[in-house]
């Protein structure tokens, strides 16, 4: 959506007024003391709280740049083929470290979002009502974005400060982990409830993109999911289905980035190509080969920091409609004559085309991340209703993403065993780069089984603390770094 991706002057603004405030890299939660002048100046006025909102909004995007390190990356279905000494890599060999400017920019982005929203809502309690019409939708937004950002927290780093409120540097010194259990219920569930009974089912102009109550029932879905609580996790999902989603019916316009806001699009971190604000995948994902990349219209080089294993490609049939745009043509790809173009041998040998699209610049494209969309609702439904001992039911929400597939569906008389593999499996064809796997492996509890043989050890379901936080606080009993990481 426009207004959340190309900034307005005074949301630009008040974004850079923030972060002169807040850049120090030695911060251990970015904090504003709420008395500068800053904050009370802005903070006034409907369009004020709008801008604020769309400001929160900004350290997502950035840390959504690198969210396939995390949900692909370190799992079975995505690798890095040629380069091994960066982050990409390490997360891909198990190598990566609490020292890695990644951990702590993925600390920083997401408590840069839950600063900036606890401080809206602090402020929104003290304006006149009145003055505010849309109060109620900005609250159950930001709400949305401090669950969605403790979310990601809890399942990369495990326990976390729990900040719900502006605190002073002392405070935040002095602020210890939190259970992630605690998080889930006295921050994640409770925001998210908001969240779904205030934001509006749907948005028109400039406010396509931002959350609906859908988006934010799904999310609610899946966290119930996560937390293994079925009974409420089908309840909630099945709410989606009365919301008038579906499915497309061609699998490859779902990554048509000229159409991104389909029947199937539930909430993405949205991109604009040519700007500041594209996105990386494009080029992040691609071959480096010049004659691919010219090809589909690619500036700039091919990273290949995101291929498919040969493990996920021989997992799709021939006659499944998803497999060619979800990893590509094994070797090479065919140009606009029919010829046969072979990918040079020191150069990856697979990869996805859910993210090619033209962009004018380098790492500057449209190709957004889907955070959730329809296919995964349904499949998360059959999966809950699965565990629910409901198997027979859930198989044709199974079956209406194979079938959109065109491959075989299965049979209703599966038993729970066999409709929990197999939906697992759909989830794998339907899903992969979309940042699920590897939060599915942990959820499960598959994930050491699964990964043990790529360097996997039982303690790094979770990632290591910052080491510079830990540093920072320097007192183990607030801030211990995760087992193993020591």
């Amino acid at each position: 959506m426009k207004n959340l991706i190309i900034m307005k002057k005074s949301t630009y603004i008040l974004i850079c007024a923030f972060l002169t405030l807040l850049s120090c890299s030695q911060d251990f939660i970015h904090l504003m003391p709420t008395s500068t002048v800053t904050v009370e100046y802005y903070y006034k006025t409907d369009k004020d709280f709008l801008d604020a909102l769309t400001g929160a909004y900004a350290p997502i995007r950035n840390q959504y740049r690198n969210f396939y390190i995390f949900g692909d990356i370190r799992a079975d279905d995505s690798w890095v083929e040629i380069a091994k000494n960066n982050d990409q890599s390490y997360a891909d060999r198990f190598t990566l470290n609490s020292g890695t400017g990644l951990m702590n920019s993925t600390w920083q982005n997401y408590y840069q979002a839950i600063f900036r929203v606890n401080t809206l809502l602090e402020k929104i309690e003290s304006i006149d009502v009145s003055s505010i019409p849309n109060r109620n939708r900005y609250i159950a937004e930001a709400s949305f974005i401090r669950a969605f950002a403790y979310f990601d927290l809890v399942r990369i780093f495990g326990d976390v400060p729990a900040i719900t409120k502006s605190i002073s540097v002392l405070e935040a010194y002095q602020t210890p982990r939190t259970l992630a259990t605690t998080i889930y219920n006295d921050i994640i569930i409770p925001d998210l409830l908001i969240a779904e009974s205030a934001l509006l089912a749907n948005y028109s102009g400039n406010d396509i993109g931002r959350p609906t109550a859908g988006a934010a029932k799904a999310l609610l879905g899946r966290v119930y999911l996560t937390m293994m609580d079925f009974q409420k996790a089908e309840s909630k999902l099945m709410e989606v289905t009365s919301m008038n989603y579906k499915l497309v019916d061609d699998y490859n316009a779902l990554f048509d980035y000229a159409n991104k806001h389909h029947s199937e699009y539930i909430f993405n971190i949205e991109y604009a190509d040519g700007t500041a604000e594209g996105s990386p995948f494009t080029n992040a994902f691609m071959p480096n080969f010049t004659a691919m990349t010219d090809f589909f219209g690619i500036s700039g080089y091919g990273d290949e920091w995101n291929s498919p294993t040969r493990g996920l490609y021989d997992l799709f049939t021939n006659d499944d409609l998803r497999k060619e745009i979800s990893v590509g043509i094994y070797g090479g790809f065919f140009d606009e004559t029919g010829t046969w173009k072979p990918i040079p041998t020191n150069t990856s040998q697979t990869y996805t085309k859910k993210y090619i699209t033209r962009n004018p610049v380098r790492n500057g494209s449209q190709a957004d991340w889907k955070v959730i969309r329809y296919a995964d609702v349904l499949l998360m439904l059959a999966e809950s209703m699965n565990e629910n001992n409901k198997t027979a039911q859930a198989i044709p929400y199974l079956n209406e993403v194979r079938k959109r597939a065109g491959v075989d569906e299965y049979p209703t008389t599966m038993n729970q065993s066999e409709a929990r593999d197999a939906i697992e499996k759909e989830r794998r064809l339907e899903l992969c780069f979309e940042g699920l796997r590897w939060f599915d492996l942990v959820r499960t509890g598959k994930a050491f089984e699964v990964m043990k043989d790529q360097g996997m050890t039982e303690y790094m379901t979770v990632f290591p603390i910052p080491l510079s936080q830990v540093q920072l606080i320097n007192d183990l009993a607030i801030l211990p770094q995760n087992p193993g990481y020591n």
